[in-house]
């Protein structure tokens, strides 16, 4: 429920703000006095329409689905849009972006203005139908086909895939070996590369390295000297001693005899085939990675045809029981069908507007069934009726919805939705919001006296000098109001009197 709205500086309004309460608020005021500006206003806060306002701020009393956002709902939400230099849109002082805010706000407030379905999908039809089914067993093979259907939908995927991949078999195994044989040929190992290279290195200073040493051996003729020289001098010779001792231990350490069994040739050849693969794969580990993945993707490509009949045949085992399973489930929904099909024409003719016509027809395995639920008013389907015969068909719905499920909620909007309509037409549509409005908070710009006489709240849009301003109307200010709208600016005292028969009607 929206509790509160505040709009600054949009059009004609400068500032305003209104509080609402649940049920149907009515919203009346001559033409061009901007009651559709004021809504398109209060839509604005939601991202469902843009406008003009600097800020717009609407409270709801509701809880809406924001974990994709990162928003937590807080007791009372708090839309907002602002314009500076660009439109920003916010949900409890969090910015968020236009789509996501629209999409959010959508499943809570619903507008019915120019034409269009909404609320009238297949899914939420069967719904209405299917809690009309009075078999004891359709809820269980509801919930059967639900889960099976998940099942069904994971194993036809792995097998079209499976297909998929049979056609190109021949290509794939062809690859999967090229892979498998390239790196079985280098057969490397981990943390061989930098190993060769660090032989290579070896290799390259060897004959540096002996030359060195081989110079350095004159120290060792000269160690006796070193020593005598120390002692004349009544100097301790133990480190001296100690070093000569060391270096010996770390040249008998540098042996590098063993480069003389290494061939060269062969670690170059070594080095520049893993560097090969390295460059393919990027080590040596993960060369290894890809090997032991191609092996079980050519072991797989080689057992395609077992994997593919065990497969198909829980495929099929899983079609036949959802097959099985449809057709109770169409069986019970068929039974229900005029039940369904005289609920929603108690209202539309209620509506005083023809009868309309449910068919039920085969579609594909879904999770609600393998049914499709189609709909014709006086023969004609629903994606060409007129505008005014849709949104009263949806309000038709709403209302078997609400009757039949005992459930329903959000807000909803209506722009004229009496327009162009007689009065006992009008009427009709006024009855029908006053039972949807126990379910749902109702929005309604109305130019009949007759759905504005049934309100619970009545707001009165006027021009001023300074541009609009809307108020809610006291009671004894409605009669006036309504009579103005059967009568004009001038009103009569006929007029007047037939106001406050609508009034008193409403009340009883």
């Amino acid at each position: 429920m929206i509790s509160r709205v505040f709009i600054k500086e949009h059009l004609g309004f400068d500032k305003v703000e209104l509080k609402f309460k649940a049920g149907l608020s009515v919203f009346t005021g001559a033409s061009g006095a901007g009651k559709s500006v004021l809504m398109g206003a209060i839509m604005s806060a939601f991202a469902l329409k843009d406008s003009e306002a600097r800020l717009v701020e609407a409270d709801v009393e509701a809880s809406f689905d924001m974990s994709e956002v990162g928003i937590e709902n807080e007791p009372v939400n708090s839309f907002k849009m602002a314009r500076e230099k660009s439109v920003r849109y916010f949900i409890n002082s969090q910015s968020i972006a236009k789509k996501s805010l629209s999409l959010i706000a959508s499943e809570h407030i619903k507008y019915f203005g120019a034409k269009g379905l909404g609320e009238l999908n297949g899914d939420r039809f069967l719904r209405l139908l299917d809690a009309l089914v009075k078999d004891k067993n359709h809820e269980l093979n509801l919930k059967s086909v639900r889960e099976l259907f998940l099942e069904y939908a994971k194993v036809k995927s792995e097998l079209d895939e499976l297909n998929e991949a049979e056609s190109k078999i021949e290509e794939l195994k062809e690859f999967a070996a090229f892979e498998i044989e390239k790196i079985e040929a280098v057969n490397p190992k981990a943390g061989e590369f930098d190993e060769l290279l660090e032989i290579k290195k070896k290799l390259s200073k060897k004959d540096k390295i002996e030359a060195a040493w081989q110079k350095a051996q004159r120290i060792y003729d000269l160690e006796g000297a070193v020593i005598d020289a120390l002692n004349i001098s009544d100097l301790n010779s133990d480190f001296f001693t100690d070093a000569i001792n060391e270096l010996r231990v770390l040249q008998e350490g540098l042996n590098m005899d063993w480069l003389d069994e290494v061939d060269v040739e062969v670690v170059l050849d070594r080095i520049e085939a893993l560097n090969s693969l390295i460059k393919r794969y990027g080590s040596e580990e993960e060369a290894l990675l890809v090997l032991e993945s191609k092996r079980a993707e050519l072991n797989k490509y080689e057992n395609i045809s077992f994997q593919k009949s065990e497969l198909e045949a829980k495929f099929n085992k899983l079609y036949n029981d959802l097959s099985g399973l449809c057709v109770n489930i169409t069986k019970a929904r068929k039974g229900a069908l005029g039940e369904l099909e005289s609920l929603l024409n108690g209202y539309l003719s209620e509506l005083y507007m023809p009868s309309l016509k449910a068919s039920l027809s085969e579609a594909s395995f879904g999770e609600s069934g393998a049914d499709v639920l189609s709909f014709e008013v006086a023969g004609v389907n629903l994606g060409k009726i007129s505008s005014g015969e849709t949104n009263r068909l949806r309000l038709a719905f709403i209302a078997s919805e609400t009757q039949v499920l005992n459930q329903g909620s959000g807000v909803i909007i209506l722009d004229e939705i009496d327009a162009n309509l007689s009065g006992k037409e009008a009427m009709s549509i006024a009855n029908v919001l006053v039972k949807i409005a126990k379910r749902y908070q109702i929005f309604a710009i109305s130019h009949q006296p007759q759905l504005s006489s049934r309100a619970d709240a009545h707001f009165l849009v006027e021009k001023t000098q300074n541009g609009s301003s809307v108020r809610q109307l006291k009671e004894s200010e409605r009669a006036p109001e309504l009579a103005r709208m059967i009568s004009g600016e001038v009103v009569s005292e006929e007029a007047l009197s037939f106001a406050k028969g609508l009034l008193e009607s409403a009340k009883a």
